[in-house]
């Protein structure tokens, strides 16, 4: 596929109508919205939706025409804000980023938080975006207060971060491949502070799950269940794929882009073999559909009637725009391509119509619970808008 640029809605379909008047004469009648207008429209209801400390948007249930509102403790929380960030940067608009502030202040708290792994997608996808636009002693200070918090969960034993304190009396330490993104968190933190140790911890764990992540195929299997003591696997499971064996592609998409992002801060040629191999897997799956957005599993038994996921493919097409930029594989961009012209269709953005702050529809959450199926979710926006910036920039 040749290479393609997207503004900041990068590409516009018009559909117009042709009637005839009483007189036999044709007229124009109003043109339908263009996806660059409908886009607009939905960028705009992210600034308007109101600040609420209790209220950070996750997703829409379209049934009860509800937006699902969390607290900044939900894992969710910080692509909100990130959106905003990353909208600011697309646009150019101060309003985003004066939105973006108010909402960032929000997850302050959220730095003393030990009890979730999930700081890099709280902080860094909310003050890792705001430090990015601009450089902040206040915001650098709570990207590495928080990398200490995440650093209170890292076993010596095992190698790795603890991911989940559920479920602790049958999984004793489980590690899920979702947790690689957190390490960017950890690798900023050196950075910042000068601190070594942050640096060295996200390698220990990115090569403990280097090892044991991964099946011979380079599919991702989605918890590692270890023994605290002798760092030993107990066993490898799944919680949102279909099965054990099967392939979450949300978690395959964490698996290509987590990898992606530690060699940018290593340049260790383990982590890019690695994320190449777990690409060149999925885009050779003969169950990815044509148009790019996966399934949400790629073996499921429903094929090809089962709901896909815009997240995942949001995921691994910012992913891939950044391994494109370490690699000579020209699949890589043209995957991303293909996905982001997808997109950028009425099929996927969501109706004008529709009052909540989300861009695109069709995402799946967590299948298993049958939550948040098909729906908006904020994520699915946030890597969105993340590979519109990567596409920029190439």
């Amino acid at each position: 596929m040749a290479k393609t640029c997207y503004s900041v809605v990068a590409i516009a379909f018009v559909f117009l109508s042709v009637a005839c008047k009483s007189d036999g004469t044709k007229k124009t009648e109003t043109p339908a919205i263009s996806v660059d207008s409908l886009l607009q429209i939905r960028y705009q209801n992210l600034l308007h939706y109101p600040v609420d400390s209790m209220s950070f948007p996750r997703s829409y249930t379209r049934s009860t025409k509800t937006t699902r509102k969390v607290p900044s403790k939900d894992w969710t929380s910080g692509f909100f804000p990130g959106n905003l960030w990353q909208l600011y940067k697309l646009t150019g608009n101060k309003a985003y980023k004066e939105r973006a502030s108010e909402w960032t202040a929000l997850m302050e708290k959220e730095k003393l938080n030990g009890k979730t792994h999930d700081m890099g997608f709280k902080i860094y996808c909310s003050f890792g975006e705001g430090n990015e636009v601009e450089k902040s002693a206040f915001y650098q200070d709570v990207i590495v207060e928080s990398a200490q918090t995440l650093a209170t969960r890292f076993n010596e034993n095992v190698g790795s971060l603890r991911s989940w304190d559920f479920n602790s009396d049958v999984w004793e330490f489980p590690v899920i491949i979702d947790n690689m993104m957190n390490l960017e968190l950890l690798f900023e933190a050196t950075r910042i502070s000068g601190d070594s140790a942050f640096h060295k911890m996200a390698v220990t764990h990115a090569n403990t799950t280097l090892k044991n992540h991964f099946r011979p195929d380079n599919s991702s299997v989605h918890v590692v269940v270890y023994d605290t003591i002798t760092g030993v696997v107990k066993e490898k499971v799944t919680h949102q794929g279909f099965d054990a064996e099967s392939v979450w592609s949300r978690g395959q998409g964490w698996g290509i882009y987590g990898y992606t992002m530690c060699y940018r801060f290593t340049k260790d040629p383990a982590y890019l073999k690695q994320a190449e191999a777990s690409a060149q897997f999925y885009l050779n799956h003969p169950n990815l559909p044509e148009d790019g957005i996966p399934f949400w599993d790629l073996k499921d038994p429903a094929l090809p009637d089962a709901v896909k996921d815009v997240s995942a493919a949001t995921i691994i097409a910012s992913a891939l725009l950044e391994l494109a930029s370490y690699s000579d594989q020209p699949e890589y961009q043209a995957y991303a391509n293909k996905v982001m012209e997808t997109l950028h269709s009425t099929e996927y953005v969501l109706d004008r119509d529709i009052d909540a702050p989300f861009i695109l529809d069709h995402s799946t959450g967590n299948w298993p619970k049958k939550d948040e199926m098909d729906e908006p979710i904020v994520y699915g926006d946030y890597y969105f808008l993340e590979a519109l910036l990567r596409t920029n920039k190439l």
